[in-house]
């Protein structure tokens, strides 16, 4: 006897991006797993992208309207407004391929251990510039230096409000990352499924960009609030953290000790000894 399909939830938060919108829409309507719902959370969008909005609302199942109050909180509207068993945070730039949801929801109908299922992804800035992100996933320990999942994953509903949803307060990005760590504090994995299947736009103002602007001032956020996890798991946390200072450090002494560094700082010496070059005061 066949088990009915459990329905995936796609929410995709909207912050003036009509440019892509429709194609992010389409990524998920165009999935290969029928049961689902598209609900779209406008944050406090332009009137260009809200009428673009109304134009193609016949492809939306929920359109939900909220004040400009971040990511995190659209994204929680949406989730409280979620229907289904499974939810798929997707952005509203970027998009799936269409075997993702079938492919994913498998792994959670089958593994009650597994939390979050992420994929391979292409960042791309067009479609002859780009790299490929191969996410690690695993347990918890794996995400106490850096993310290791792609924000844009399937989940349990449950899973995400036993564990409160998104921190609102992370307006500037990183909010998936921390999410994660409590998503995962408790137990269970991140599975990888090792295929190209999701598409992130990367953007030069975009949320990302600015995220790593404040790199350390969000780290220092998500440290301090999840301390007793770090204090858990400090052996691998601080071998992690080295491991990747020691790779920044050999990267630093690749670059002063190339031929291009050496010619440009001997070039520069005279004028430096005059005092043409002095250090800007942040």
């Amino acid at each position: 006897m066949l088990t009915k399909q459990k329905k995936i939830s796609v929410i995709i938060a909207c912050y003036n991006d009509k440019n892509y919108l429709e194609q992010s829409i389409d990524s998920a309507l165009n999935q290969s797993y029928p049961n689902k719902e598209i609900i779209v959370v406008d944050d406090g969008s332009n009137e260009d992208t809200k009428k673009f909005l109304r134009s193609i609302e016949s492809k939306i199942d929920i359109l939900i309207s909220q004040e400009n109050l971040g990511p995190g909180s659209a994204r929680n509207k949406g989730v409280d407004a979620a229907t289904g068993e499974y939810i798929l945070i997707l952005d509203s730039d970027d998009y799936f391929e269409p075997e993702f949801c079938k492919m994913a929801a498998e792994i959670l109908d089958h593994d009650e251990n597994v939390k979050i299922v992420t994929c391979h992804a292409r960042w791309f800035t067009n479609e002859k510039k780009f790299q490929i992100y191969k996410p690690k996933g695993g347990t918890v320990e794996n995400f106490l230096v850096s993310n290791s999942a792609v924000g844009n994953s399937l989940m349990r509903k449950k899973d995400f409000l036993s564990c409160g949803g998104y921190d609102e307060d992370l307006k500037s990005g990183f909010e998936d990352w921390e999410l994660f760590i409590r998503l995962l504090a408790k137990g269970g994995n991140a599975h990888v499924i090792p295929q190209i299947l999701f598409h992130y736009r990367k953007r030069k103002h975009s949320r990302s960009a600015k995220a790593i602007e404040k790199k350390y001032e969000l780290q220092e956020y998500i440290y301090n609030k999840h301390s007793n996890i770090y204090k858990e798991h400090f052996s691998v946390f601080i071998h992690d953290w080295f491991k990747n200072v020691k790779k920044s450090e050999k990267f630093k002494k690749q670059v002063m000790e190339s031929i291009d560094y050496k010619v440009g700082y001997n070039i520069l010496r005279p004028f430096r000894k005059l005092g043409l070059f002095k250090k800007i005061k942040k």
